[in-house]
């Protein structure tokens, strides 16, 4: 093993960090090489700094016009020079403070400086990278992204073990807690990804759940089980019911226990509606982690990162730190989502007050982009498809038993004509038998 590594893992003996770090998480380091010397010629180099590979002029990196005059508001540094491997410092910085401003249950308690990632699916992806081994359990429940399946199962070739999502009208928290109980007694740690709003259902948790699960974790901590917690954050913000937990999971389960590291996984994708900038955030939170001992998981995390994609886009992450400084950005980000909670209004009061055919349920939801129908007796597949075919609509089936439905994208005065459109669908399927 790589005496950088060594020393990580040192640094990290005798901790969660550690128990729970997989082969690769244990291997990985980032390099003293091109880049460890090139930031520190940036420091010190005052005549000429001949380390990167960028093209400069009159000390800029050089920049096409027909790039310069799109973007006026960026110097050619931030628009078009390389972002170092963790991304852009002030970025990172602000982010940091953003989530104790947004997670007031993080108030006193150390984190981590968040790490840029390209996009959540590579935040997700690279955490599994660094904790998930061959023959480790994954616990999601039954309704997940489906990109969890093909990064756990086919990058990892770890197992996915689903618990049912609702019990009634809520979280199936005790369902999840079993399924915590069963892999520490497997194996001595459990891995959970916790993603609130969900996906696909638009469910997030109340605060009588979030108490529960907070609590029932941490008694499966003391008695002795290591346990990841993975919260994917990607809808942060968007809840639309009063007495729902409005902050992450992540807060609360970050110094819960020392048998218990929280790391979260979040963005601007949805929160800032920035689909296509693809940035990421991996934080991590830890019970008794020193500030030395995060600087070790981040240069594992930087290895990673410096041995696949190498860095994020630095046009992105520039944008995305003046927008966040910008007098207006909370008012701006403000409208957009009382945009979307008046289409989920209107999503589910046409649901209440209208005529479902038998054996097309709508499922719990409360928050974020999405809500999903449970096709009773009958195909999700062959719904989405006549829906397409028939009617011009697309819609997303899962497991052939669930339809999900995107409100977020669907004006608010065409949610009616929705809906109507998907029970008379529905409705012809069922009479078809």
């Amino acid at each position: 093993m790589n005496q950088l590594a060594d020393e990580l893992n040192a640094l990290l003996s005798g901790t969660v960090a550690d128990r729970l770090l997989s082969d690769m998480g244990r291997r990985m380091y980032f390099p003293k090489g091109i880049l460890s010397q090139g930031a520190e010629a940036s420091e010190r180099a005052y005549r000429f700094n001949a380390t990167i590979g960028m093209a400069y002029e009159h000390g800029q990196p050089m920049m096409l016009n027909a790039l310069r005059k799109e973007l006026p508001g960026l110097t050619p540094t931030e628009a078009v020079a390389y972002a170092s491997t963790g991304g852009v410092q002030k970025l990172r910085s602000v982010w940091k403070d953003s989530l104790y401003k947004k997670n007031p249950s993080l108030a006193g308690k150390r984190i981590s400086l968040p790490v840029v990632v390209p996009g959540l699916t590579a935040a997700v992806s690279y955490i599994c990278d660094l904790f998930v081994e061959p023959g480790d359990t994954v616990i999601v429940p039954d309704l997940h992204w489906p990109n969890y399946r093909l990064i756990v199962e086919e990058r990892k070739t770890a197992a996915g073990i689903t618990y049912p999502l609702f019990s009634g009208e809520g979280y199936n928290v005790e369902a999840l807690l079993d399924g915590v109980r069963q892999a520490g007694q497997r194996r001595g740690k459990a891995i959970i990804i916790l993603n609130f709003p969900n996906n696909p259902t638009g469910y997030s948790l109340t605060l009588e759940e979030a108490d529960r699960l907070a609590q029932g974790l941490l008694e499966i901590a003391q008695s002795g089980t290591d346990i990841l917690a993975i919260t994917d954050d990607a809808y942060f913000g968007l809840q639309y019911e009063p007495n729902l937990l409005r902050e992450s999971m992540f807060a609360r389960l970050t110094d819960l226990h020392p048998n218990i590291l929280a790391v979260k996984a979040d963005g601007p994708t949805k929160e800032d509606y920035v689909w296509g900038f693809r940035i990421g955030f991996v934080t991590f939170g830890g019970c008794g982690l020193s500030d030395e001992q995060y600087d070790a998981l981040f240069k594992k995390l930087a290895g990673i990162i410096r041995s696949s994609v190498s860095s994020s886009s630095s046009l992105s992450q520039n944008l995305l730190l003046k927008a966040l400084q910008d007098s207006g950005y909370d008012a701006q980000k403000e409208v957009y989502r009382a945009t979307l909670e008046r289409r989920y209004r209107a999503m589910k009061n046409k649901l209440s007050t209208m005529q479902l055919p038998e054996g097309l349920v709508p499922m719990p939801f409360n928050s974020g982009y999405f809500m999903s129908f449970h096709c009773q007796g009958f195909s999700a597949e062959a719904l989405r498809k006549k829906l397409l075919d028939e009617y011009g609509i697309g819609t997303v089936s899962l497991l052939d038993r669930y339809l999900r439905v995107a409100f977020s994208s669907v004006e608010e005065t065409d949610v009616d004509e929705l809906c109507e459109a998907i029970a008379k669908a529905a409705a012809s399927l069922i009479s078809k038998g």
